[in-house]
């Protein structure tokens, strides 16, 4: 009978422990692509978690409680990405970091909602933010923001009258692909050819050719990293001499790993990159980035290291770990830069979680992305 009681004593003493410890921290789940063709997103987003909660930690955490952020892969699949944000949910997360590919996003971000859990995303597609979730936010500003930020480019720099069109079939790339024909039929400039690639394709060598026949005087170029690559070889392989311009990933640090030489010459609308060294913020976001993973950062890494930081901001402006709080606070806040470094630029979001914020023209040259312009907010 006592060594039942003790045994019992020292299992209640146990659970105890085990609340105090919950308790203790503030769980995130970061939920991405860790593995399939969304890896190189995926593991650059969690990274960039990774230092963003070292850092949190390090200035005492959020509440004043230490952050445990634990990993969920996706494995590029929508489903399982759905399983992996409620497995989150059921280990305790407090909010959702992920995920980034638009397709998985729109999947999994219905979990949340019904559990009221904010979840900050990588994803761009534009139906993200026109589902009327309350509790979804961007890390960066969606394809109907960011696309129409390149039409001066076209318009002005370009001065083009006839463009064309290569695109990857998926949420995201038909969400730019979208926006992108509406703004050129807005300005008066003809989509004088249309290709779309499918997700994992290797081989470009007919797309290109369609382009290379049709002859316009542009193209803008709307793929996931891998593709984006490929394509970039095959069109130097088949010398595409116009422009390639694209949006978000054209220009990446994995994408001009991948393509090398190829990727040369290539321009695209950014909302962050590692590049722009001129904010102090992100400097010194990169530099740690290469200290600690011996490698440069892309854009993703950026947006995961900012969603995480602001989910501690906010949650301290609530002063408690509330979802509908939280989701009340994000809609129509703007941050600043100066009161609110970890943000690295001024950022708000609309009463639909979309963000605005100072963005980027970049180029690569000699193997690197160049800053070459900046867009303001819109």
């Amino acid at each position: 009978m006592y060594r039942k009681y003790l045994f019992a004593a020292s299992t209640a003493l146990l659970a105890t422990v085990s609340a105090a410890h919950a308790q203790e921290s503030i769980k995130l789940g970061m939920v991405a692509e860790l593995s399939g063709p969304g890896a190189p997103a995926g593991t650059n987003w969690r990274d960039g978690i990774k230092i963003a909660a070292e850092e949190i930690n390090a200035e005492g955490g959020i509440l004043g409680k230490q952050v445990e952020v634990g990993e969920y892969d996706t494995q590029t699949d929508p489903q399982v990405s759905r399983a992996m944000v409620q497995k989150a949910i059921d280990d305790g997360a407090y909010a959702i970091l992920g995920t980034i590919y638009s397709g998985s996003t729109m999947v999994n971000m219905l979990v949340a909602q019904q559990n009221s859990i904010p979840q900050f995303v990588g994803s761009e597609a534009p139906s993200i933010v026109e589902k009327g979730n309350p509790f979804v936010f961007r890390t960066s500003s969606g394809a109907q923001k960011g696309v129409p930020a390149l039409t001066n480019y076209f318009t002005d720099t370009l001065k083009a009258k006839k463009v064309g069109v290569a695109w990857l079939n998926n949420e995201f790339g038909k969400g730019g692909h979208d926006v992108f024909v509406e703004e050129m039929k807005k300005v008066g400039i003809e989509v004088v050819i249309d290709v779309a690639s499918e997700q994992a394709q290797t081989d470009y060598a007919a797309d290109v050719a369609k382009l290379k026949e049709a002859n316009p005087e542009a193209v803008f170029v709307y793929m996931n990293q891998e593709e984006s690559a490929r394509f970039l070889i095959e069109a130097k392989k088949q010398g595409l001499a116009m422009p390639l311009v694209g949006e978000v990933t054209l220009t990446e640090a994995k994408v001009v790993e991948l393509a090398g030489a190829a990727a040369d010459g290539a321009i695209a609308h950014v909302g962050v990159t590692a590049t722009a060294t001129e904010v102090p913020g992100i400097a010194a976001f990169t530099t740690k980035f290469e200290e600690t993973f011996k490698r440069k950062p892309t854009h993703d890494a950026i947006k995961g290291y900012v969603g995480a930081w602001t989910t501690k901001y906010v949650t301290e402006m609530v002063g408690d770990l509330n979802g509908e709080a939280f989701s009340e606070k994000m809609r129509g806040l703007c941050l600043t830069a100066a009161d609110y470094p970890k943000i690295l630029l001024d950022t708000c979001w609309d009463d639909k979680g979309e963000m605005s914020r100072p963005s980027f023209m970049v180029q690569v040259k000699d193997g690197a992305p160049v800053v070459i312009g900046t867009v303001p907010a819109n």
